[in-house]
């Protein structure tokens, strides 16, 4: 073999080495604790994002009044 052939094998191979949809099988059924786990993820992601823009707000009105004050 050539060494174009064998590093053109080489990269033709992770391609074929993915399953397509149709030949990945699903049950049918869901399992609801990972859709609850996901839920609170998702959640707490969410509660994170909101304490920090509350924290960042309530930290510029505060330097804002002391910059006021002098």
């Amino acid at each position: 073999m050539s060494a174009e052939k064998i590093i053109f094998e080489e990269q033709k191979s992770p391609v074929d080495k993915i399953p397509l949809l149709d030949e990945v099988k699903f049950s049918g059924r869901v399992d609801i604790n990972n859709l609850l786990a996901r839920a609170r993820k998702e959640k707490e992601k969410n509660n994170k994002v909101n304490l920090f823009f509350f924290i960042l707000s309530s930290a510029l009105i505060v330097i804002f009044g002391i910059i006021l004050s002098f």
